[in-house]
């Protein structure tokens, strides 16, 4: 069941929440048991009326159809069967955009309430998991958004994490595949990742080496970047220099911020208090 990306805005313009990677996926075998995937005629479907979400963009429900018209429907609906009918738990929007799009059927993946209730306790009990990878943790939440209709905040309540937490650990989902998997090979932190997320290719494949060979921190591949995007590759190589010094001096002054040029050093402190610690120390 290979399931790709969609369209969307808010929180799902931030995190490719209509894509589950089965590469990544903890709960895939336990799917695979409760599913059928079918192609269902679309009059045979019918929403859920108790669906919080009652208004839908017609602007993006066309661009939507056009996408589908293109390349089909690249994930498929769920939805339980009920009577004669099936009913829709996740991806209304999909189903009108078919419609739109004049299609007459709709891949659709077929499960019965309790084993879609199942499924969704097998998914957070993964995503509650200490042993889980970030892609596979952010795979679990999309998968959570994707077939369960939960945002962001729902997710939360369901793990117990916070909200910005289970945004950031979906955003790595918009990492190309090779970091991806450069990621979980090389047990690569969700933090030091993070920075990369906007970064083209190019760049990604740049630094990839230098995080796992010189064990660079998140804020030394922040610096780098923030350096990339002003100044040469040659000026980046002579300012780069200073990091290590900089991460030990932040350390050793307890700093907010130490950041060291060819001509000055420049520490930042969270506090006065700090500040005058150090002034203490320096005119002893």
């Amino acid at each position: 069941m290979s399931l790709g990306k969609g369209l969307g805005r808010g929180f799902e313009s931030l995190i490719p929440t209509d894509f589950v990677d089965e590469d990544f996926d903890p709960t895939a075998r336990e799917d695979e048991k409760v599913s059928k995937l079918r192609e269902l005629p679309l009059e045979d479907i019918v929403r859920d009326e108790d669906q919080p979400r009652k208004e839908f963009d017609p602007e993006a429900l066309e661009a939507l159809a056009k996408s589908i018209k293109a390349n089909g429907v690249l994930q498929p609906i769920v939805v339980t069967k009920e009577g004669d009918k099936f009913k829709i738990v996740a991806g209304e929007r999909r189903y009108r955009a078919a419609g739109i799009a004049g299609l007459e059927t709709i891949p659709a993946i077929v499960r019965t309430l309790d084993a879609q209730n199942r499924l969704e306790l097998s998914i957070i009990e993964n995503a509650q998991r200490e042993d889980l990878n970030a892609i596979e943790l952010a795979t679990a939440y999309a998968k959570l958004k994707t077939q369960f209709n939960l945002d962001a905040k729902g997710i939360a309540e369901r793990i117990g994490k916070s909200e910005s937490a289970v945004i950031n650990t979906m955003r790595l989902l918009n990492l190309p595949e090779f970091a991806k998997k450069i990621m979980v090979e090389n047990n690569l932190s969700e933090g030091v990742m993070r920075p990369l997320i906007t970064m083209d290719e190019e760049t990604i494949k740049e630094v990839l080496p230098r995080i796992i060979e010189d064990g660079w921190s998140s804020r030394r591949v922040e610096e780098y970047i923030k350096l990339k995007k002003k100044k040469s590759s040659s000026a980046i190589i002579k300012e780069s220099k200073f990091f290590e010094r900089e991460e030990k001096f932040q350390k050793k002054f307890q700093a907010r911020k130490v950041t060291i040029t060819d001509k000055s050093i420049k520490i930042t402190f969270k506090n006065n208090k700090e500040l005058e610690e150090l002034l203490k120390k320096l005119g002893e």
